[in-house]
C-alpha cells in the first residue's frame, strides 16, 4: 500500500525590482527538501502553488 506525504513551503514577498526573487531564493531550499525525501525513498508526484497576500505557498506531494 502506498504512503503519501505533503510538504508545504512558505515564502514571503518583499519590495524589490527583482520579480523573480522568490524563485531565486527558494531553489536551494526546495532542492534540499527533494534530496532529503529521495534519500528516504519518497518520490515527488505532484506540485502546486498558491498565494495569499504577500505569501506564496508551495506544496510538494510525495508517495512511497
Amino acid at each position: 500500500m502506498k504512503e503519501y506525504k505533503v510538504e508545504t513551503l512558505i515564502y514571503y514577498s518583499k519590495l524589490t525590482f527583482d520579480k523573480y526573487h522568490i524563485v531565486n531564493s527558494s531553489n536551494k531550499e526546495i532542492q534540499e527538501k527533494l534530496n532529503s525525501y529521495a534519500k528516504e525513498g519518497w518520490r515527488l508526484v505532484s506540485t502546486d502553488a498558491s498565494n495569499f497576500g504577500a505569501a506564496m505557498y508551495i506544496y510538494l506531494y510525495f508517495e512511497k
